[in-house]
């Protein structure tokens, strides 16, 4: 992410909610990488955060030139570099109690492994809607970048880690309150 920043501390948004619907509304399926359209859509259900982009992240190599290529990378004594393409999640969260849960919780994935997982926010989203936070897997000495070149090696331990990664996110939409169970003064 070539604008991350330090997490900024959240704000008020009175327009959050029509933001919320305008951006929910543009939204398709399509637009999401298959491997995470479920998560995502389970994100999206929850009424205090929505998608601003995501990515499940891609590795580009020699003989693998799709830059939204999803297949693993293959067992190989022959690749020695790997240009890999971000994997990261960008959302607009409420400020309310559910909503900082949510941080906290996010906050704490990056926690797990902080040389290759980082939660901020990106000023470019934030100047196109407050509250935005971002976590990604990047290794930290590319945390400012949408994409780096690893070597073979370091590009398997981060394929591993982005594995892991969408697994706590996972985690993390079981410990939210559900759209149903929430009671909307919350917000």
């Amino acid at each position: 992410m070539e604008t991350f920043t330090n997490p900024k501390a959240f704000v008020e948004n009175p327009c959050y909610g029509q933001q919320r619907q305008e951006s929910l509304a543009a939204l398709s399926p399509e637009m999401i990488d298959a491997p995470i359209r479920d998560l995502i859509a389970a994100f999206n259900q929850l009424p205090f955060c929505f998608t601003l982009q995501c990515c499940y992240g891609h590795f580009v190599y020699a003989g693998q030139d799709d830059p939204h290529n999803l297949a693993a990378l293959p067992l190989s004594n022959t690749l020695s570099e790997v240009e890999y393409r971000i994997a990261y999640l960008a959302l607009c969260i409420y400020n309310s109690a559910p909503g900082r849960m949510l941080h906290d919780s996010l906050k704490a994935i990056a926690a797990i492994n902080p040389q290759n997982i980082q939660f901020g926010s990106a000023d470019w989203f934030w100047e196109r809607q407050v509250n935005s936070y971002v976590l990604q897997v990047e290794p930290q000495r590319f945390k400012f970048m949408d994409k780096a070149m690893l070597s073979y090696r370091e590009a398997l331990s981060i394929e591993k880690i982005r594995q892991d990664f969408f697994i706590q996110l996972e985690k993390v939409l079981t410990g939210m309150p559900s759209a149903a169970g929430l009671n909307r003064s919350a917000l």
